[in-house]
């Protein structure tokens, strides 16, 4: 039994109770901000839309749901194709838990990255065929970033 549902039973029997997985995400359901509740996705989010985007002779076209890898087509499932899509961005971002969660899964970081890490790993996997011309490089405590050798060159 994990340990939060723990927590839960034995809080249980004196109200309500809200789990939340850091402090600031308690302050943003407590006292919510009018401009961030309206404000529109951010700019790096609404790049996992972007029509075609090329790293070297990795393709990744969004309105087809294809990605190729010098012209051979990488059978990547939906999920795989958009966290690739983030990842694609401008070079060396390092894309955060809270950006990768937003963007791929729409909706909010609740501090368990298992299952972003096991996308991730399972990515890696795929882009193998890239014969070490790309990986998903990780950032230690912040999140991951696509990283490309000197050889591949953004078009």
């Amino acid at each position: 039994m994990a340990v939060r549902e723990r927590l839960v039973r034995r809080l249980d029997s004196c109200g309500a109770v809200l789990i939340c997985a850091d402090l600031e995400e308690l302050r943003g359901i407590l006292f919510p901000e009018p401009a961030a509740v309206e404000a529109p996705p951010t700019p790096a989010v609404t790049a996992v839309h972007a029509e075609r985007v090329q790293l070297g002779s990795l393709v990744i076209e969004a309105g087809g749901h294809r990605v190729s890898w010098q012209g051979a087509p990488l059978s990547l499932t939906r999920l795989e194709r958009r966290l690739l899509g983030c990842l694609a961005g401008p070079p060396s971002t390092v894309w955060t838990y809270q950006r990768l969660f937003q963007a791929v899964w729409g909706g909010a970081y609740l501090g368990d990255t298992s299952i972003l890490h096991s996308a991730v790993k399972r990515l890696r996997v795929k882009l193998a065929v890239a014969e070490g011309e790309l990986a998903v490089e990780t950032v230690r405590g912040v999140g991951y970033r696509l990283v490309a050798t000197d050889a591949t060159r953004r078009n």
